[in-house]
Parts: C-alpha cells; structure tokens; sequence
C-alpha cells in the first residue's frame, strides 16, 4: 500500500523518479537561454521557457519548479539589497581593499547571506550551475510581484507516436499575462 506517499512512481526506483523531475525541470528553466548559446540553430528551442513531456510527468514536474522558483523570488529582495551595498570598484584595486576592510563589507556580507543560502538550496535539487544562474537572473526577477502560478499545463491533442501516451506542453507563463488588463471606463461624464 502506498499510503501517505506523495508523488507519482512512473515505474521507476524513488532515486530515478527524483533524477527524472530535476533533469525535466533543468530542461524547462535552460530553455531560457539565448540563442546564441546554443551550438547549432535547430537545438535552440522554438520558443523559450517550454518544453514538451507527458502529462503526467508534467503533472509531477509543476510543483517542483514551482517550489524552487519561488525560493529564487524570495532570494530577491536580499540580492537587491547585496547590490546596494556593493562596491563598484574593480576587485583588488585600492578602493575596492578599503571597502573589503569596512563596515560596509560586513554589511554587504550580511546582506547577500539569505541569497546565497536559497542558491545552494536551489543547486543542490538541480545540481546545474548553469539552471539556478538562469533561475536566480533571469526568471525569479520576472515573477517577483506574483504570487504564485509560474508554469501552465498545456495538453496536446495529438498522442504520442510508439506508445500513444497522452502529451503535454509545460511552460512558464508569459511576463503580462494574466494581468487586469481592463480599460477604464470610458463613459464621458456631462458637467
């Protein structure tokens, strides 16, 4: 009986199925790099932040990287904090020696504490370098006024080829969507 056990088995070992979700949510978060840091232009995505997996799979994968990028967006506000207390002076020229030396840095250290505690989190579900970089830089900083809801489920009508498996798309949602949107009213007042 699997009583009080969470999460789908998807015949796999528990170590496999923890594998399987961190290299699909590694997958999904480095759809979001540039063209350019693809090899060839066909490894590129065609269009960044989606990927194409099962639904199920997709079912299992929206909380865990809902999780980690919530604690990315968490980590902002002392990143931002750490980024004004920063020195602007190159590393290692005398200026940036003396604010290495004050108070400043201790407060800058303190600062940057939480952010870096939340990286290390991060990096020790994906272990990608890579992944939390573009987590923390790039996608965290886009959601930072929502509160929740960062990826969509998308089904697809057509199975998948081989085993007929029901397909979906997994994607961030977009940064204006979901917005309201609506015009003011547009009633002209008679004075």
């Amino acid at each position: 009986m699997r009583h009080r056990r969470i999460g789908k088995k998807f015949g796999r070992n528990p170590k496999h199925q923890r594998a399987l979700l961190k290299n699909l949510a590694i997958a999904l978060i480095l759809t979001e790099r540039d063209p350019e840091d693809y090899d060839t232009e066909k490894q590129a995505p065609k269009k960044a932040g989606r990927i194409v997996t099962t639904l199920p799979k997709a079912k299992e994968l929206r909380p865990y990287i809902e999780k980690l990028v919530t604690k990315a967006i968490k980590a902002q506000k002392s990143i931002d904090e750490a980024e004004a207390l920063a020195c602007k002076a190159e590393r290692g020229s005398d200026e940036w020696k003396a604010w290495r030396n004050s108070d400043n840095w201790k407060a800058w250290v303190k600062a940057s504490a939480p952010a870096v505690a939340a990286r290390r989190a991060v990096y020790a579900k994906l272990n990608s370098r890579e992944a939390v970089a573009l987590l923390f830089d790039r996608i965290a900083p886009r959601y930072v006024d929502r509160p929740g809801g960062y990826t969509r489920i998308l089904k697809l009508a057509q199975p998948r080829l081989g085993d007929a498996g029901k397909r979906a798309i997994i994607e961030f949602v977009g940064e204006n969507e979901y917005r309201n949107t609506k015009a003011t009213s547009a009633i002209p007042t008679v004075e």
